[in-house]
């Protein structure tokens, strides 16, 4: 075997030893998982922005809050948006038809509609928000798994040169070639996963100060349609 390919990369996987493998293995099993949930979260916050904008102008341009609330509740692939509008709605309906309409009953039946919007807000940002803390770990730790395995295939290296008479380049490249490879899966598992993280991160930031901004305007609606 020439030393070409003894230093191809393949070659230099399969001659590693078993720790460095089994260090290669991991990384690439969380590369793999990582990726998955890239592009799932990549979908899954296209589709709430769409939503989003979608239950946004129709509840601008319609104004009818009961067919809104019809069409939700008739729905059932609505958004984080509509699924927030509907909590809120649903207890303020429900509270309204038990009521006195006294002053405090009104204040009473407003603050249990911003709970339950506030309740259905949280339950989509842990939908959105989800996965979002495996990427964060595979970004900050990979580099370091890999770094762990590249130091035990070094020092594998130069133990096998204490068997050997006369040191050279060509006796130890090849065991350190093959310990730098973990390094380098470490880096490409982390680096597709600090991207995807700080790039869904401030989309579902965006997303949180838009279902907030529309609970407060939802609100403020509910509030003056209850004097």
């Amino acid at each position: 075997m020439s030393v070409s390919q003894d230093l191809s990369f393949l070659s230099l996987i399969l001659n590693a030893s078993l720790l460095v493998q089994l260090v290669m293995a991991l990384l690439l099993i969380v590369s793999i998982m990582s990726w998955m949930y890239i592009f799932r979260k990549m979908f899954a916050i296209r589709d709430a922005h769409i939503q989003t904008e979608a239950f946004e102008s129709a509840f601008w341009s319609v104004g009818n809050l009961q067919s809104l609330y019809d069409r939700a509740s008739s729905n059932n692939r609505t958004g984080a948006l509509e699924r927030i509008f509907h909590a809120g709605m649903s207890e303020y309906m429900k509270g309204k038809s038990t009521s006195s309409m006294s002053g405090t009953d009104m204040v009473a039946l407003l603050d249990g509609a911003r709970r339950a919007m506030r309740a259905a807000y949280q339950r989509e940002m842990d939908n959105l928000e989800s996965h979002l803390s495996f990427l964060a770990s595979v970004g900050s730790v990979s580099p370091y798994v890999g770094l762990f395995g590249t130091v035990w295939g070094i020092m594998n290296a130069f133990r096998g040169l204490a068997n050997v008479q006369q040191a050279t380049l060509a006796a130890v490249a090849p065991g350190i070639a093959e310990a730098l490879i973990a390094t380098a899966i470490g880096l490409f598992a982390a680096i597709p996963a600090v991207l995807a993280y700080n790039r869904y991160s401030h989309e579902v930031d965006r997303l949180a100060i838009r279902f907030e901004s529309f609970i407060e305007e939802f609100s403020n609606i509910l509030q003056r349609q209850s004097k």
